[in-house]
Order: C-alpha cells, then structure tokens, then sequence
C-alpha cells in the first residue's frame, strides 16, 4: 500500500493540506512517525516536536499492546488487558518500565528545551499507523488536558475498530486506508525498516 514511510508521509501531507500555512503543530509518536511528521512540517509550514508515549506490553506478547502511558503518568488500560494476563502488579511493573525509558527519551530528544506547548494551537499529532491505538489514545488524552485549539489525529492506516476508539478523543481524525483485515502496521509498507535514536535526535537537532 505504501512505498515506505516517506511515501505514507508525502500522501499525508496532501490529505492535511488545508493546515497549511496555518503553524501547526506537528507532534510525531517516537520512533517511526518522527521522519514522517519531518516531511508533514515542512509542507505545512508547521513546527515539528514530539510526543512521548509507551505502550503497555502483555507479559507473554510483547508486541501486544494492552494499554499506554504517557509522561504524566497516566495510564490506559483496554478492555482486554486482563485476558491478556495484565494483573494489577503486572501493569505496575510495566508502568514503572516504560515511565524510565520515556524519562531516557525525552533527555535525548529534547535535552536542551522543553516539549513545545500546544495550548492554543492547532496540533497534528502523527504515526505511522495505528493497530489497538492505545500509544494514540495516551497521546491524545495528555495533549486535549493543554488545550490546543484542535486536535488531530493523522495515521496512514488503521483498522476501522480502532478509528472509532480515537475518534473519541480527537476533533478530526485523517487516515488514508482503514482496510477490515488488519494484522500489523508493517503488513501495509513494502518497506518498514525500523527508525532508530540516533536518526530521530538528528532529525530534532536540526528543528
């Protein structure tokens, strides 16, 4: 369906085109969505930042995401996460694990500033796709507590089920396939080739 992530980033980008010119906020999930909301900024004329959120994982699929958490701390538990074997003891450990790599992160991607405000803005927050959604809704749910002046969700695909469940949370929502058979984001790029650190910090040191 798509090329690689530039190619998912370019289309994305004319689908959010009536933004342009108008600056934007463009907040990237970490990793792979960082050299994606690159090219969104630039045609935008917005101003690139990230957002951090972790993914809770299930302790016998670690791919499986059955929650998130954000900087603050606050948590997002599907409705499935306890099927999954996410007892109470379980996501707290998970918790205290993903808040130290997000503490990591955020001084390496941003050591010199702190995170852009979105109060006031228009934001645009972007990933390179969406599966249960629970990174998104985490993002969604923190940025709506600073008051932007709209927030948008834009992914180049997700699963219909999934679209419903941000909807929710965002004044628009931009995705360009939504197919009913879904199994991983990677399944819809011919190229998924991993983003790492070292190309997001230099990709943030040049904003």
């Amino acid at each position: 369906m798509f090329r690689d992530r530039l190619d998912a980033a370019k289309q994305l980008a004319d689908r959010l085109k009536s933004y342009r010119d108008k600056h934007p906020l463009i907040l990237a999930i970490p990793r792979g969505a960082v050299p994606m909301a690159k090219i969104i900024a630039d045609q935008l004329g917005g101003e690139l930042d990230v957002v951090l959120v972790r993914k809770l994982r299930a302790p016998q699929q670690l791919e499986l995401a059955i929650g998130s958490v954000d900087e603050s701390g606050w948590t997002y538990l599907a409705d499935y996460a306890r099927a999954y074997g996410g007892t109470a003891d379980y996501i707290e450990a998970e918790k205290r694990e993903q808040l130290a790599t997000l503490r990591q992160r955020r001084t390496k991607y941003t050591p010199l500033r702190p995170p852009i405000s979105p109060t006031g803005r228009i934001v645009i927050v972007i990933d390179d796709g969406l599966a249960t959604g629970a990174t998104m809704i985490s993002a969604l749910h923190g940025l709506r507590a600073m008051k932007p002046a709209k927030l948008i969700c834009a992914v180049p695909v997700a699963p219909p089920d999934t679209l419903a469940k941000v909807a929710e949370l965002a004044d628009e929502v931009v995705c360009l396939e939504a197919p009913d058979f879904f199994q991983a984001v990677g399944q819809f790029y011919r190229d998924f080739t991993q983003v790492d650190d070292d190309e997001v910090i230099e990709i943030l040191r040049r904003v």
